[in-house]
């Protein structure tokens, strides 16, 4: 098998091939490496890439591959890490000047439990200064661009994770997700991204932030191999107080081949309050009555919430602002300017604007549960548009009408602030080739049912 045939190798079929010894974990992982050296200049998707850590692990892999050891369940295969995610001995910066030099000497819960797995960490994936928006440039490490085209961004803010998986540069990923960080990529990017409900992967350690938005999740090409990393990602770490408790279900790897049949869907093209890009809301459409084909049945909703996107302008900033606010005393000149801009407007926020804002949020969770009491499934487009030229925060206007900051990114926002499972899978291209995705929002805690509609779409509609 030549090199870039291994690159796209799903990872489940990587793993097996390993096992039986038909492809071993140091051709697999100087593979990888051969193509981010190739391709990497062209996108800046990896900002460290740890060739020489990454082949010793292999090489390790393979010995114990040899001699008959145990093997986990992504044994041999490449990951990447996001640059905001704790990796022992291999530097992890946030994408900021401040932390260029920082090297952590513990690693996040998630990523001991992939390399206890087997998975060889072959580098760190470029992030926004501390992930603060949806596409992915920072002051150290410059712009990233999506493989469809490089003119593009791949969106954020785990942008680089999105353009690695997609351009063949291993096949799983780490992201985090705090607004649709991971979703806003992988649909970009046109992968598979699952922000799985919160807590269900343990955070940190790590950088301070939106502690009670933020999910850290799988970015793949396939569903089975997120389901796959989910497994060996969730579950309680007493490291994160909010991690959730193990609740006994079969694994998520085999939710993939539950069938659908019975299942309630509700499909929102707009959720009642946003702007969608026609191409966008078409595609997305078409993708929501294919589940009618699939045993299900399906309804056009309204869900008659308002936008919270106040709510999540007043909470994600203030929080932004108490994690860093005090660098804009000792080190604004280092600082995204686009991060100086979140930081000052965060320090405007009072304790009692903040707090009405989290009461809001607490209804919003109470009309959404009461909401989907009727519905297995939520559908929306993932992102509004499709993805638009780099060195841009986001787009102002959609279908020639103006929207608000993050009026181009609504549908994924709102499902941090509720905490709920939600993914996105392809859904086809848009007149100008790029990809476009449909989000797939659950129950609180029913992250097997998000997969086992995500497993089940991607045989009807295979990318």
């Amino acid at each position: 098998m030549n090199s870039d045939d291994l690159c796209w190798l799903p990872a489940l079929e990587l793993a097996a091939l390993i096992r039986d010894k038909k492809v071993s974990p140091v051709e697999a992982t100087d593979a990888v490496l051969a193509r981010i050296e190739r391709i990497n200049p062209a996108l800046n998707a990896f900002c460290t890439v740890t060739a020489e850590e990454a082949r010793d692990a292999a090489q390790a892999a393979e010995v114990a591959v040899m001699t008959g050891e145990e093997l986990g369940p992504l044994h041999g295969v490449p990951v990447s890490v996001k640059d905001l995610v704790f990796t022992r001995r291999v530097p992890t910066t946030g994408g900021s000047r401040l932390f260029a030099e920082h090297v952590p000497e513990e690693d996040a819960v998630c990523v001991e439990r992939l390399k206890g797995a087997g998975a060889v960490l072959i580098g760190k994936t470029a992030t926004p200064e501390f992930g603060h928006k949806g596409v992915t440039d920072s002051p150290l490490f410059g712009i990233t661009r999506n493989p469809w085209n490089p003119s593009l961004t791949p969106g954020g803010s785990s942008g680089g994770a999105g353009a690695a998986v997609a351009a063949g540069l291993g096949p799983l990923a780490v992201g985090t997700d705090g607004g649709g960080s991971i979703r806003i990529p992988a649909s970009f990017c046109g992968i598979y991204g699952l922000k799985p409900s919160f807590g269900r992967v343990p955070q940190g350690p790590g950088f301070p932030g939106w502690e009670t938005f933020s999910a850290t999740g799988p970015m793949t090409r396939t569903v089975r191999d997120a389901a796959a990393m989910l497994d060996v990602m969730a579950g309680p770490d007493d490291r994160d107080r909010l991690s959730l408790p193990s609740d006994g279900g079969p694994a998520f790897l085999e939710a993939c081949g539950a069938g659908l049949a019975g299942l309630s869907i509700g499909w929102s093209a707009d959720l009642g309050y946003a702007r969608v890009d026609p191409e966008v809301a078409e595609l997305c459409g078409a993708a929501a009555e294919l589940f009618e084909g699939l045993g299900c049945h399906v309804e056009v909703v309204t869900p008659g919430w308002d936008d919270p996107e106040e709510i999540f302008r007043t909470l994600a900033p203030a929080e932004t602002y108490g994690a860093w606010g005090a660098r804009l005393d000792d080190a604004v000149d280092q600082l995204d300017r686009s991060l100086v801009a979140l930081l000052r407007y965060g320090k405007t926020i009072t304790a009692e604007r903040y707090l009405a804002a989290a009461r809001r949020r607490h209804e919003l969770w109470t009309e959404v549960q009461r909401f989907l009491a009727r519905f297995d499934l939520l559908l929306t487009p993932t992102v509004a548009v499709p993805p638009f030229e780099v060195g841009r925060p986001g787009v102002k206007e959609i279908d020639g009408r103006p929207v608000s900051p993050l009026g181009w990114m609504p549908f994924t926002f709102p499902f941090n602030l509720t905490g709920q499972p939600a993914a996105t899978v392809p859904v086809g291209m848009t007149s100008t080739g790029l990809p476009v995705g449909l989000q797939i929002i659950g129950h609180r805690f029913a992250d097997r049912t998000v997969l086992a509609a995500s497993a089940a779409f991607a045989v009807e509609l295979p990318w």
